[in-house]
């Protein structure tokens, strides 16, 4: 059995902020697969089922991101499982937006979260780290994890929680390289994509300038009143 976790904070308030990525991607797995009504427990909305035929727990811990790890260590003693069985899916400032890695073990990066994790239930768990970007100055770093996403955002946001979705059964089988391997090839066929439309409408515009600025065609005179004043002007050409 899997324990999948997603961190964020609760209230509709945080709903859209960049810090509740892995909040989006649980409700993205529970919306894919066969999953049962989220419910009050172990202070987390908690709903169990079944992932490419392998039993699967979702929790989403209510005690505010700082004590997640309570919600978490309690979940991981009731159904008494090891670390191994624990992935924990949050948002990462030091990874672009739009990318994922995932690792077993190492340090919090700051997360408070995962510093919660880690002192409630060991540091020896898979850690799959969504990207957000870090905004380039520290003092900044609040309001932008605390921020909604953007509208642009979501050219790679909605992908990304439809990816890990549908390649949640890799984490099962620990395939963690595959896994990454796939999210990354279904966010960058969307960018491309994007791209691809951003560059076809200037390209559009610019036939559109092109006619518009084309000189107009003059037709001279070979013969007539007209004519003679042009010769006399400039001269007539033999």
């Amino acid at each position: 059995m899997l324990l999948i976790a997603g961190l964020g904070n609760p209230g509709s308030q945080y709903a859209a902020n960049r810090h509740n990525i892995g909040f989006m991607a649980a409700d993205e797995i529970h919306r894919r697969h066969d999953f049962s009504p989220w419910t009050k427990k172990f202070q987390a909305l908690v709903a169990d089922g079944m992932i490419d035929g392998e039993k699967t727990i979702l929790i989403k811990p209510q005690t505010f991101m700082n004590l997640s790890g309570q919600a978490v260590g309690e979940a991981m003693r009731f159904y008494k499982l090891d670390l191994s069985d624990l992935v924990v899916i949050y948002d990462e400032l030091d990874l672009p937006s739009g990318k994922v890695r995932v690792k077993t073990g190492g340090g919090s990066g700051g997360h408070n979260g995962i510093k919660s994790i880690d002192a409630h239930c060991g540091k020896d768990y898979r850690r799959v780290r969504l990207g957000i970007g870090h905004p380039g100055i520290k003092e900044m770093v609040s309001n932008h994890v605390l921020g909604n996403f953007a509208k642009a955002d979501h050219e790679w946001l909605e992908p990304l929680l439809e990816a890990i979705a549908a390649n949640a059964g890799l984490l099962h089988k620990k395939d963690d390289a595959g896994f990454m391997n796939r999210v990354a090839l279904a966010v960058g066929k969307e960018a491309r994509g994007t791209a691809e439309k951003v560059v076809a409408k200037p390209a559009a515009q610019s036939h559109i300038r092109q006619a518009r600025i084309q000189k107009p065609t003059v037709a001279v005179p070979k013969s007539g009143p007209m004519a003679d004043m042009l010769n006399k002007l400039f001269g007539k050409k033999e």
